[in-house]
């Protein structure tokens, strides 16, 4: 049977900060962030199963992206915990906000990656992650795809012959 691509979307708002950026997300702000969730695998050809013609079940799918990212996530401020953001995070922990200590800088691109590890690790062994899309804003967003991640690392950029 045919290899299918199904895709969830999910919606959250998370607040974060750039340390050491040089634009102005360094300060504290929010996005209402757009998350695509793109699994394949074969539909279940057992006519008894009650799952019969999926490859997994939209709510099954839709259970494992909300307990592992839309719930930690959502109205939640990220931080990266190796930063003096720790600081402001412990003061709005005091305060009684959501604050999630990552990692990594919070920015689309390491996110997009830490969430992937997440589904990925959720997923029953006949279904595969295929990608990720992380929309920040109408018109930036992040892209995870399995078909990229390989044991070798990608090629450097050469500098020009002025240096550029």
């Amino acid at each position: 049977m045919s290899s299918i691509r199904i895709t969830k979307q999910f919606s959250f708002e998370t607040g974060h900060a750039l340390y050491g950026y040089d634009g102005k997300c360094r300060n504290v702000h929010g996005h209402s962030y757009k998350l695509s969730v793109t699994v394949i695998g074969t539909p279940i050809g057992d006519r008894e199963n009650v799952k019969f013609g999926m490859v997994i079940d939209f709510g099954d799918l839709k259970k494992i992206v909300k307990e592992e990212i839309v719930d930690v996530f959502d109205h939640a401020s990220v931080f990266n915990k190796n930063t003096p953001h720790v600081e402001l995070a412990n003061e709005l922990s005091i305060r009684g906000h959501n604050v999630l200590l990552v990692d990594y800088q919070p920015t689309s691109e390491m996110m997009v990656i830490d969430f992937a590890q997440k589904i990925k690790q959720r997923l029953p062994q006949n279904i595969a992650l295929f990608s990720l899309k992380l929309q920040e804003t109408d018109t930036s967003f992040a892209e995870w795809y399995a078909a990229d991640q390989s044991p070798q690392p990608l090629p450097r950029r050469q500098a020009g012959p002025k240096g550029e």
